[in-house]
């Protein structure tokens, strides 16, 4: 057995609605072998793994699975099988997973959901490791490996504020997305974005957050406000301190000027040198000390959203009750097998740490970790009474006083915060904190709300829900629209027509596509970025009021949709390309795959579908959502059914596009009008345009703002850079095409079969992923069009060797009816269109498919530049806005 790689889906998937990890495994000798013909192998992982005894399987009763293991099944099943049960020893609750064939007689995939992603891959690991342990007889320490991933889990789970506000905008369908491996999070999409870090929000002003940061800048202002704080001061010296503790008088708390979650503080000191031992700890975490008076009382943290007392806890530290047998020590081990107990912020309480602190508030009460306490007697472990440290959270929102409230949604307004925890000691919450003698003690700018949501007693207080309803107030948009067009062909231009027609209704679009990432025209990405990060790109900038999105195959196939639902999901057709890549071996197979755009469209949102495509029928079956059909055939028997039941389309009628809206037709434009057609003549751009029109109809788009856009769509370097750009060239056009498959390819030639004049040359070349079949049939088309051709290769081979794809070309094209004289092997496109320049003769039109753009737009100046040279009465460059 060999496990070939691990793919990672964090959004919508070719599998499942929701992530998933996707494993492939090479079965190798295994492959044909049920698990009980393997000796041993039942009884063997049913030991490590007696959790499978509970999985129903397809029987759909527990104990299904060890009926198959009984029965004989196969290892890529069980190792599905495994890694759900792992993932659920790990606290996570899935049930998601399939294992299924892929290539090569013995390789397979298995798909399995996960929540979090570090836990499903080493999940995966691990179940393959048992699987080899137990095939090869050798011992494998399961409870170490889990430990293991348990602490590698740890370093990757959002903490629990974040997780909190996370899961409430789930339940709102507010989109999230994590930016990076940290808490970093985008709630909802573009203009309407709102980032958070735990309880920092995007409204957080960062001077506020610094000034929390600052504890004695923090008295200050709220001293000026009339808050109480106590008296104290900062120093860097244990010799410093004697001063101000001569000042204050004991008892007195120390701390780190700058620390956080209660970590190296000290409280009620009542000697030099038990300050002396308490400045040493504090000095770990901070090279500033804060000396402050301690305040008797209890320990409360008021949690302010938006200028609102949300939730209102008391604090208790860390501490053990005494049963009369166990020592301290072993009363600290008995509570960290808590459930509710975890490591960091994993679970609602946090497992007690010994440490210097504790031990020196052991020491100051006379005891230690051996003494065995009396039954009932109250041992604490802290001063402090932070949940980090082990300490414990009762809700007493109900109980807070008037007064109090006011004073802490001051203290918040003073320091000019949108959240804040406010840290109280007072003898009771319940009264006036001024007349109790009580103190602010600190203002947290980014309060942990885990003790609000999980408190050890009392009710639990939905604090994200309050900082959501800050950040997103009701009725308020949280995403912008979402346009998202697939295909096999079309799929760019479709992208740009919308773009610009939704630019000319005054909106400032966001568009992904395969010449770069756009935002209102400006590029801030190259390269071919269609695919889900790109998507995030357009999704992460707050200026963007709608995005277009061009969703490629390869990105929904190795990464899934880099959003969660679109307003609108286009598939301008399927086509026979990219099949036998990616595990996709057939066009059923490839509908499928594209009919995601679809299926991800909100029940309220529209599916554009091409009426005449041969796997409509099939991407139908997955569609949820309102439909609006497209036809160049009025008469389609598809369409015709959804108009006459009520449902909008699209179609092509005496040269003019119309809409149909479910009651009356209205025309949009004349195909001559709009000139990436060619006056009609380049019919996949009229397919185009009816399914850009289509999905502007959709979003409601006015139809003279339809109009006035598409009539000043050109198939030129700037509307449509690499989709039919012709290059006035001496006596003779250049043309520059993006086809790159045989529809594509067909659909061009034929179209300039039309207008040719006198010669068609080719620089032709195909992607070597492609099959061979493929590669022959775009040779044989280009052999029926052209007169002359320049095979070419690209210089991504794609596995293939140099040569050999320009070999299956040349084949194609002699089948074609290109004799060896009609044509010539130039590897190097650049050399290839440099040739074809040479040789060109008036009237001749050239033709390039190519696989890098800018370089040949650069080759054809070069060649202009050096016929001006030659002859300076030569006009410049110029690029046809229209078709000859």
């Amino acid at each position: 057995m060999k496990l070939l790689r691990t793919k990672v889906y964090y959004g919508r998937n070719i599998y499942a609605h929701f992530p998933v990890i996707r494993v492939d495994i090479d079965l190798k000798n295994y492959v044909n072998i049920p698990t009980c013909d393997i000796e041993g192998f039942n009884e063997g992982l049913l030991a490590v793994l007696p959790g499978l005894k509970e999985h129903k399987c397809s029987i759909g009763t527990t104990g299904g699975f060890v009926k198959r293991l009984n029965r004989g099944t196969y290892l890529a099943h069980v190792m599905e099988h495994m890694t759900l049960e792992i993932q659920n020893l790990l606290g996570y609750d899935l049930k998601f997973g399939k294992a299924r064939y892929l290539e090569n007689d013995s390789v397979y995939y298995i798909v399995f959901s996960y929540e979090n992603p570090t836990a499903g891959e080493e999940a995966a690991l691990l179940a393959f490791d048992i699987i080899q342990s137990l095939l090869h007889k050798k011992s494998i320490n399961f409870e170490k490996r889990l430990q293991q991933i348990k602490q590698k889990i740890t370093s990757n789970t959002l903490g629990p504020s974040t997780a909190s506000i996370v899961e409430e905008a789930k339940k709102r369908n507010i989109p999230v997305m994590r930016i990076g491996g940290e808490s970093l999070i985008q709630l909802g999409y573009g203009k309407y974005a709102k980032k958070i870090q735990a309880t920092i929000t995007e409204n957080t002003n960062c001077i506020a957050v610094d000034i929390a940061c600052d504890k004695e800048l923090t008295k200050n202002i709220l001293r000026t406000y009339g808050i109480p704080v106590p008296d104290g001061g900062v120093v860097e010296s244990y010799e410093a301190s004697k001063s101000i503790i001569k000042e204050i008088g004991f008892p007195v708390v120390v701390k780190p000027y700058n620390g956080n979650q209660g970590k190296g503080v000290s409280l009620n000191l009542n000697s030099m040198k038990e300050v002396k031992k308490a400045f040493s700890i504090a000095k770990k975490y901070s090279n500033k000390v804060l000396i402050e008076k301690y305040i008797l009382g209890r320990h409360y943290r008021a949690t302010v959203v938006g200028e609102k007392v949300i939730a209102v806890s008391e604090r208790i530290a860390a501490h053990v009750i005494g049963n009369g047998i166990n020592t301290i020590k072993e009363l600290i081990e008995i509570e960290n097998l808590n459930p509710l107990r975890g490591e960091g912020h994993e679970k609602p309480l946090t497992k007690i740490t010994i440490d210097d602190v504790m031990l020196l508030l052991l020491k100051k009460t006379g005891k230690t970790l051996e003494e065995i306490p009396q039954k009932g007697e109250i041992i604490y472990l802290r001063e402090n009474d932070n949940l980090s440290t082990g300490g414990i959270a009762i809700d007493v929102t109900e109980n807070i006083h008037p007064d109090n409230v006011k004073l802490a949604i001051n203290a918040t307004r003073a320091i000019g915060l949108d959240v804040a925890g406010i840290d109280i000691t007072v003898k009771d919450i319940g009264a006036p904190i001024v007349e109790e003698g009580g103190a602010v003690i600190e203002v947290n700018a980014c309060p942990g709300i885990r003790m609000h949501h999980y408190p050890s007693q009392g009710k639990s207080r939905n604090v994200a829900k309050s900082i959501l309803d800050t950040l997103f107030p009701e009725k308020q948009p949280c995403a912008i629209p979402i346009v998202s067009v697939t295909g096999t062909n079309g799929k760019t231009t479709t992208t740009r027509m919308l773009a610009k027609i939704f630019k000319e209704s005054g909106l400032l679009v966001g568009m992904t596509s395969t010449g770069g990432v756009f935002v209102q025209e400006k590029q801030i990405i190259q390269g071919d970025t269609t695919g889900p990060k790109s998507a995030q790109a357009v999704l992460m900038d707050k200026r963007v009021e709608l995005a277009v999105l061009e969703t490629a195959r390869g990105g929904i196939v190795n990464k899934g949709l880099g959003y969660d639902l679109a307003d609108i999901g286009v598939i301008t057709n399927i086509g026979d390309d990219h099949l036998g890549i990616d595990g996709i071996n057939t066009l059923e197979e490839m509908a499928d795959v594209k009919s995601l755009v679809v299926e991800a469209v909100k029940k309220d949102g529209y599916a554009v579908l091409n009426a005449e495509d041969n796997y409509t029928n099939r991407v139908l079956e997955r569609v949820k959502c309102n439909i609006i059909y497209f036809a160049k055939d009025p008469s389609n028997e598809c369409l015709q059914t959804h108009m006459k039941n009520g449902g909008k389309a699209v179609y092509l009628k005496d040269k003019t596009i119309y809409i149909f809206d479910g009651k009356k037709e209205m025309e949009v434009i004349e195909v001559e009008k709009i000139p990436a057609t060619f006056g009609g003549v380049l019919e996949h751009n009229i397919e185009n345009g009816m399914a850009a029109i289509a999905a502007a109809h959709a979003y409601n788009i006015d139809i003279k703002i339809i109009n006035v856009a598409l009539s000043q769509f050109y198939t030129d370097t700037i509307n449509n850079p690499g989709r039919f750009n012709v290059f006035d060239v001496k006596n003779f056009k250049v043309i520059i095409d993006y086809g790159h498959n045989i529809d594509g390819y067909n659909k061009v030639l034929e179209a300039l079969n039309k207008i040719k004049s006198t010669r068609l040359i080719g620089v032709v070349g195909v992607p070597g992923d492609r099959t061979d079949i493929n590669i022959l049939k775009v040779g044989e088309v280009s052999g029926k069009y052209f007169d002359y051709a320049y095979i070419k290769e690209d210089k991504n081979l794609r596995g293939r060797k140099a040569g050999e794809v320009a070999g299956l070309l040349k084949k194609g094209c002699n089948l074609g009816g290109l004799n060896e004289y009609s044509m010539e092997i130039e590897l190097c496109e650049i050399k290839a269109l440099e040739k074809a320049m040479e040789k060109a003769e008036a009237g001749d039109m050239i033709v390039v498919f190519y696989e890098e753009y800018a370089p040949l737009v650069e080759a054809i100046e070069r060649f202009e530049n050096k016929i001006d040279t030659m002859n300076p009465a030569v006009s410049d460059l110029k690029i046809v806005k229209v078709g000859p």
